[in-house]
């Protein structure tokens, strides 16, 4: 009997360090949609935005479509345990149009093309004060006529 709870015992610490492992391990989510090589050879400079609807189709929800270009986005993000997702892969496909919305070029552009932008903030400056709830609040007590609120002429 004595044996058996050792083999228990050694059996849940083993199952716990699985779980244990299992938690920490990378999980990958996909998201976007680039239409395959094959669909895109259907393509050609000068086919108008319908034929490239028939080809491939539109931009989904993660694509952009403009005037200009219609741009396709895939990417691949890996999520491991605490620390903040990280994108592992990205293709992208902008097929750019004339003003006459016919195909004027077809690029393809991965992770290794990307390029950060930084951002500036601007900021106009108002002539609202910033006031605290608790200064509204109060500031609304001398502005209330009691006889009024309370339905008296």
């Amino acid at each position: 009997m004595h044996k058996a709870k050792r083999g228990f015992r050694t059996g849940l610490m083993g199952l716990f360090l699985v779980l244990g492992l299992a938690a920490c391990s990378a999980t990958f989510v996909n998201h976007g949609f680039v239409p395959p090589a094959e669909d895109l050879a259907a393509i050609e400079i000068g086919d108008s935005r319908d034929a490239v609807v028939a080809a491939i189709g539109t931009p989904g929800v993660a694509g952009v479509m403009r005037d200009e270009a219609w741009f396709y986005t895939a990417y691949r993000v890996r999520n491991y345990a605490y620390r903040a997702p990280e994108v592992t892969e990205r293709q992208i496909l902008a097929v750019s149009f004339d003003t006459a919305g016919r195909v004027s070029n077809i690029e393809e552009f991965g992770l290794e093309d990307g390029q950060v932008v930084e951002l500036s903030r601007r900021v106009t400056s108002s002539s609202v004060r910033e006031i605290s709830f608790f200064q509204q609040l109060v500031g609304n007590f001398g502005r209330i006529n009691i006889g009024e609120a309370l339905g008296g002429n």
